[in-house]
């Protein structure tokens, strides 16, 4: 089978990649378990050191990489130059701390000696998305090889040409031959690759649909998974919130990536208080951004990935304005282009409020005080993260138990950051990523008992 990539920005072919044969599967998952029998055995200061390197060649070759990343998926060139220099930042932090994070952690007993240790399992299977091509990929492979595991990688079809670079990066870095392998597989392989008896846990980022495929065929195989799915974060805004703070966090929070990312913030919940004020302002910011050629580094907004992303949201658009949403900026499609939308008047029930937009669209929603926004923001079949702006800090503290979801931010987006386990509830998925905690989800927790 046959892939291509296309540059969203101007239609043209930027790789052609031939998938893997049946035969060539099955040694790639072959040369997985063989890897492993070594790797898992490799001084932890060993796997450490080559994860330091693995983030040197990140910015040694961070051009070479940004630019893949830009002519794939259309991100700015600023924003692909940041995404690198994130994964040379997670490699950082496993290399400095997985050997506290896998040290055996002693429980006291009536046995002489009484301790977990924490073993790596095997080969993970990764399926991950392109909207973050190179990040969603180094947070599961930096902390999966570290400790000890191999991990193999099905990409989305059109990054191929990122996941080929990203396995040159382990490659470069002097990881050994089979400890991370890019596979060009069609979806249609998923099940055979889960089936095989290296493959130990999968993880996977992507849509809800996916995610609820995978988890059938790993339960089926009574094989652990992870996933992290969508999104459709509130951004809560009250009365007494430094409202230029918000509205500049907005335009982050909703665009960054143009807009296509699960945590992005979609639903804005205003109490009426500050509404006008701050929608004023919001609309001026987010006609401001300049949108243009992906490589000139001063574009902020580029177009959306693929063509039929930007169909969906311009169909989300125009439904939620014929149910009542009111276009205050933006609304137009061109091509792979969307322009940046807010829609006004949103309420639950509107295609805006309901469903994940992954796009540059902006749903604003008005509310009497903070119960109502509350109440509005935990109706979601969604968890991921919530942000609130408040001067009141103490205050907010306390309202992170009226909220059901992975994240609560404070006067900031909500974001990943490899010092903080990262995940949600409810449709987007479950298990956690980064810290500690995302180490510890491909460990084998062994008890070791010791009666003298």
């Amino acid at each position: 089978m046959e892939f291509n990539s296309v540059n969203p920005y101007n239609g043209e072919q930027v790789g052609k990649y031939i998938g893997h044969t049946s035969d060539e599967l099955d040694e790639a998952l072959n040369r997985s378990s063989g890897a492993f029998k070594t790797w898992h055995n490799k001084p932890i200061s060993y796997r450490t050191g080559l994860i330091k390197k693995a983030g040197q060649v990140l910015r040694d070759n961070l051009e070479e990489y940004a630019q893949m990343i830009t002519s794939e998926m259309g991100k700015p060139i600023s924003e692909s130059r940041a995404e690198v220099n994130k994964c040379a930042w997670v490699c950082d932090y496993y290399a400095e701390n997985a050997e506290t994070f896998l040290s055996p952690e002693v429980i006291k007993t009536d046995a002489s000696q009484s301790f977990v240790r924490h073993d790596p399992i095997g080969a993970v299977f990764a399926i991950m998305p392109w909207n973050f091509p190179f990040w969603q990929v180094f947070r599961f492979a930096a902390p999966t090889l570290t400790a000890g595991n191999t991990g193999l990688l099905k990409h989305a079809p059109n990054v191929f040409g990122c996941a080929v670079k990203i396995e040159e990066v382990f490659t470069r870095a002097g990881f050994p031959e089979g400890v991370f392998q890019n596979l060009i597989v069609h979806h249609d392989q998923t099940e055979k690759i889960i089936a095989h008896d290296a493959v130990k846990a999968i993880t996977l980022t992507g849509s809800e649909m996916a995610g609820s495929a995978v988890a059938q065929i790993a339960g089926k195989y009574i094989k652990k998974s992870l996933l992290e799915l969508g999104g459709n974060n509130s951004f809560i805004v009250l009365e007494d919130a430094d409202i230029d703070l918000a509205v500049k966090t907005a335009v982050s929070a909703r665009m960054l990536n143009c807009g296509q990312s699960c945590i992005a913030a979609k639903r804005f919940i205003l109490v009426e208080s500050i509404h006008d004020e701050f929608v004023s302002k919001f609309t001026d910011a987010v006609k401001n951004l300049k949108t243009g050629d992906t490589k000139d580094g001063a574009t902020q907004v580029g177009p959306l990935a693929r063509k039929d992303l930007a169909d969906q949201l311009n169909r989300q658009v125009n439904e939620s304005v014929s149910q009542g949403a009111k276009l205050l900026v933006g609304g137009k499609q061109d091509n792979c282009f969307h322009e940046p939308t807010i829609l006004g008047n949103v309420k639950p029930g509107m295609i805006a409020f309901d469903e994940e937009t992954f796009g540059p669209l902006a749903a604003i929603i008005k509310v009497k005080d903070v119960d109502e926004a509350f109440a509005l923001s935990e109706q979601s079949k969604f968890g991921l993260g919530v942000s609130v702006f408040t001067k009141d800090t103490a205050k907010a503290v306390e309202y992170a138990s009226r909220v059901s979801d992975g994240a609560f931010f404070i006067n900031e987006l909500v974001k990943s950051d490899p010092r903080l386990p990262f995940g949600g509830t409810k449709r987007s998925g479950y298990g956690r990523e980064l810290a500690k905690d995302g180490m510890m989800e491909f460990v084998n927790k062994k008890v070791v008992y010791v009666k003298a």
